[in-house]
Order: structure tokens, then sequence, then C-alpha cells
């Protein structure tokens, strides 16, 4: 069972390049929680599961901290929601930075992981 977060698009300012941090540009993030939910399914109950707008908000604020290198914003991103979400058993994160300065045409590049408790 998870709880999926789809390409959620925020403006962030990470990079090697000290330009990169001062203009910024758009990520996309994929995020699956791994958690058991059934409780939620017959109860209908928030308290039964892991709120995908708290998981937003836990992203967003992990995504407002300027960082070098991708690896590290998802290594935090998915620390935080682990300590966040005592009933998570794993996070699996996507984050990609659309149009990379990297001297080609693409969509994006970066990195994907799945932290376990």
């Amino acid at each position: 069972m998870q709880v999926l977060l789809k390409d959620i698009r925020l403006y962030a300012h990470h990079g090697v390049l000290p330009q990169e941090r001062a203009v910024g540009a758009y990520f996309i993030l994929n995020i699956a929680l791994d958690t058991d939910f059934s409780q939620a399914m017959t109860t209908d109950e928030l308290t039964a599961t892991i709120s995908y707008a708290d998981v937003f908000d836990v992203v967003k604020q992990e995504m407002a901290v300027p960082s070098r290198l991708l690896e590290h914003v998802a290594g935090r991103i998915c620390q935080a929601l682990l300590r966040h979400f005592p009933s998570a058993n794993a996070i699996h994160l996507e984050l990609l930075k659309e149009n990379p300065p990297m001297g080609a045409e693409c969509a994006g590049a970066g990195v994907r992981l799945t932290v376990t408790r």
C-alpha cells in the first residue's frame, strides 16, 4: 500500500553553479510512502492514513532550503518524511530538475531513491 504524490512542480534554488542557486529553476517530484492504510479503507478516517497534504507541506519546506546537490535535497526530504510520518515504512522519491544547464536539450535530470526504516 502506498500514498502517492505525482508530478509535484516546485520552484527552488538548487544547483552546483552559483547562478543556478541565484536564479532558481523548476523541479518535479514523485513520492510514494509505503504505509498500511487498511483501517482507513473501512473507517473513512484521515487519522488512519497519511495525509498527502501534510506530505506536501514537508516536501515544500525542504525544497525551500537551497542545496548544491539534488542527492542532498532528496535525502533530506526522505529523512524529514520518515520523522514526520512514523507509520511510513519506506519513502520512494524521484527528484528531477527541469531543463538542467548541461549543454543539451533535456526535459529533466535528477535522482531516484528509496529509504526504509
